[in-house]
């Protein structure tokens, strides 16, 4: 699938439509679980789905940072906005960065990007591979199937004197994948008024079915509510 123009060609917008995110405050709660949670004496932490590095930057002044996204528009505003902080390019299902880390993070629900269980179970193990016994993954989960509603409707708006962005999104569900049309209007001074399109398909995945399949890579895993922005979020310890 073609990866959407908001995380490749136009990544520069992604950080005005979510503007209102409270990184900080995520990742103080990130911050807190992995300490309670980390049996290995490291501090290696890999970010994965880095984004434009807004997590990063905060995790950064506790951690030894590596950030890895697919997407390298997005890459490449991390790379320009954050010192510190090795980027590198890579799909989370099979990236091979020949090293273990202390801390996997994979957060704002970018796990469901693997879309099918094949998929999750295929990334559960890459996440495995990449850390040290004792290491812990924290995942932020997307909805699960009953969670999310078929046939809602939403918008967000960016407004400055110099640009203005809105966004309209419809959500539907084909099986066990949410699909998320987008449609962006954006105008900017002396540059006049674009309007584009894309497709989300991102997989619901179950708490139970998440679990076990954590459990059989060789977690010890729970899942805890609210999380840091209330969907609830995986802990898996390296035994």
């Amino acid at each position: 699938m073609k990866q959407p123009l908001i995380y490749e060609d136009l990544a520069k917008y992604y950080d005005l439509v979510y503007g209102k995110k409270d990184y900080r405050k995520e990742a103080k709660q990130v911050i807190k679980l992995i300490k309670k949670h980390k049996q290995s004496d490291g501090n290696d932490l890999l970010e994965v789905a880095c984004g434009t590095g807004k997590h990063v930057q905060y995790l950064k002044s506790k951690f030894e940072c590596t950030g890895t996204d697919i997407n390298k528009g997005m890459l490449k505003v991390a790379r320009k906005r954050i010192s510190g902080v090795v980027f590198k390019k890579g799909n989370m299902i099979n990236f091979r960065l020949g090293k273990k880390f202390d801390a996997i993070t994979c957060l704002f629900s970018s796990i469901g990007y693997v879309k099918t269980y094949a998929n999750l179970r295929k990334t559960i193990r890459n996440f495995y591979q990449h850390l040290k016994k004792g290491g812990v993954v924290i995942i932020e989960p997307w909805f699960t199937k009953k969670q999310f509603t078929h046939g809602y409707v939403s918008m967000a708006t960016y407004n400055r004197p110099e640009i203005k962005i809105a966004r309209v999104d419809f959500s539907s569900v084909k099986g066990n994948v949410s699909i998320m049309d987008m449609h962006y209007l954006v105008a900017e001074k002396n540059k006049g008024v674009r309007h584009f399109t894309e497709q989300h398909q991102m997989g619901l995945f179950e708490v139970g079915k998440t679990l076990a399949i954590m459990k059989k890579a060789g977690f010890k895993s729970e899942f805890l509510e609210p999380g840091p922005i209330g969907r609830g979020i995986y802990i898996g310890v390296k035994q």
